[in-house]
């Protein structure tokens, strides 16, 4: 019997890409429709996603593009959307800070009030973000305070909050899932993994900001797509779930590990610079919520999940080897 069909928001990303392989393989779709700003970058970055059967992809712009959005949406009625779409990385947003409100808040705002007249729709699910909580001391739980430490994070604050109100007050069908930080094999070069690959392949120095010293928590993308199924598959309406390992990792160690992937000295890996504005020395989840209502943990340990991310490097060496390495602010 042929299942739902899933659109993707933010589809020409790594985690939307890794999010509709895992549907593919797993949910048995009728169709997954991704949908992104851009075309999809080449292969090094796509996986090749277009060539699956029971895959299509669309380049509109959810901010700029919202109408012919809609159209596509309402031709198609997908019963579940999955919304990754969002203006990233709370190390940047100090400038241009409302370009992140524009997309975070204003633009998906925008698109949930349209979405309510929709009576295709069976389930809105929005990835959020761990900064939210800012540094902690102990995992945090979906109740505790919301503590943002960047423009980035308050942006998509303001987004969740907003869901949690329609919810209650319109019944918009939705559910929030906050993950850790995520990687995988097809991120871009700016996050820490890829671009300590990219240097280990190419000679360059990875900057260890702080020494390392920062902890964050990390889940393979596949271990987030198997969560976005089950919350889609089983979980009650309007829940908030957290998704993340038991336990943060250094970035120190994260980078030792991934030299030890390479099979480089970590001396000759990296050099440590200062800290970033802004950068919280602990994001830890409290995960036993989505784990008690659907199941899920993660299962993808760091050898699996390092040994995948270097193999992807060394296939893609010469792709990807003059490739930017820093984050992009766009529209």
């Amino acid at each position: 019997m042929t299942g739902k069909t899933y659109a993707i928001l933010g589809a020409g990303g790594s985690f939307g890409i890794h999010a509709a392989f895992y549907l593919l393989d797993h949910a048995n779709p009728k169709r997954v429709i991704g949908i992104g700003r851009n075309p999809l970058r080449p292969e090094p970055f796509s996986l090749g996603i277009e060539k699956r059967d029971g895959y299509v992809y669309h380049a509109w712009h959810v901010t700029h593009e919202l109408d012919l959005l809609l159209e596509l949406l309402d031709r198609e009625k997908p019963q579940v959307i999955i919304n990754f779409a969002a203006q990233g990385e709370g190390a940047v947003s100090w400038k241009h800070s409302w370009r992140f409100f524009e997309t975070n808040s204003m633009a998906l705002a925008r698109l949930s009030e349209e979405l309510m007249q929709r009576p295709w729709l069976e389930r809105f699910i929005q990835i959020g973000t761990s900064e939210m909580y800012g540094s902690v001391d102990h995992a945090s739980t979906e109740d505790d305070p919301i503590k943002p430490t960047s423009p980035y994070a308050a942006s998509k604050v303001a987004f969740d909050m907003y869901l949690e109100s329609v919810h209650r007050f319109q019944k918009f069908p939705m559910n929030i899932i906050r993950p850790s930080n995520a990687y995988c094999p097809a991120q871009l070069l700016h996050r820490v993994i890829p671009k300590t690959i990219w240097c280990g392949l190419t000679g360059n120095k990875l900057p260890l900001h702080g020494g390392g010293r920062a902890e964050k928590s990390y889940i393979h993308a596949r271990d987030l797509g198997r969560a976005i199924h089950l919350v889609a598959e089983k979980a009650p309406l309007g829940v908030v779930y957290n998704a993340g390992p038991a336990e943060p990792t250094s970035i120190r160690e994260v980078v030792e590990r991934t030299a030890r992937a390479l099979d480089i000295p970590f001396e000759d890996l990296c050099e440590v610079t200062d800290d970033r504005l802004g950068q919280d020395s602990r994001y830890w989840l409290d995960s036993s919520r989505i784990r008690r209502d659907v199941g899920w943990e993660p299962r993808i340990g760091w050898d699996e999940g390092l040994a995948e991310m270097v193999e992807w490097g060394r296939r893609y060496r010469r792709e990807i080897s003059d490739w930017p390495t820093n984050y992009v602010l766009r529209a």
